[in-house]
């Protein structure tokens, strides 16, 4: 399958990209999934005239820079007229007994969808999101190399995604 061959032949550039950027190897992972995710669903936006691996890079490079952003604005920094401390006056954000039932109905409809996946699918989020086992884990407990484990992670996200949003 052509997606393999690219995530196979390329996913050791970005990786490696990414490792050196972030100096994290789950965030260099995170963002090269995404990477792949949004060039896939971007492919017909790239034109053949240039590099697919630059092209890639760039698109890593935005993934990269977009989850800065988002971490920025999750922890804003001290205003001209606010002192650091207030920075940091964060919020007891523990969860109240509503917010406990909201999240456990939350997480028993994601139970109900993700049974809506195929069993193979459903086997490789549980693996990953449940066990919390890493890539290289779930490689060896289905006996797939771990390429095909990515893709098949990064379908049966976009799968469930797609059953989400039909709700």
């Amino acid at each position: 399958m052509a997606f393999s061959f690219l995530l196979d032949t390329f996913w050791p550039d970005v990786y490696g990209f990414q490792l050196k950027r972030t100096e994290n190897e789950n965030d260099a992972e995170d963002i090269t999934i995404q990477t792949f995710s949004k060039a896939f669903d971007k492919i017909d936006t790239f034109k053949e005239n240039h590099e697919f691996k630059t092209w890639l890079i760039a698109i890593s490079k935005n993934v990269h820079i977009d989850l800065l952003r988002k971490k920025k604005s999750v922890f804003p920094s001290p205003d001209e007229n606010g002192s650091e401390e207030e920075a940091f006056d964060i919020i007891d954000k523990s969860p109240s007994p509503e917010d406990k039932l909201i999240t456990e109905q939350n997480l028993a409809n994601l139970l109900r969808d993700i049974k809506k996946l195929k069993p193979h699918y459903q086997e490789v989020i549980n693996l990953r999101y449940f066990n919390e086992l890493s890539y290289n884990e779930i490689s060896d407990q289905l006996n797939e190399p771990i390429s095909n484990v990515k893709v098949k992670l990064l379908r049966a996200k976009k799968l469930l995604a797609e059953i989400i949003k039909k709700k």
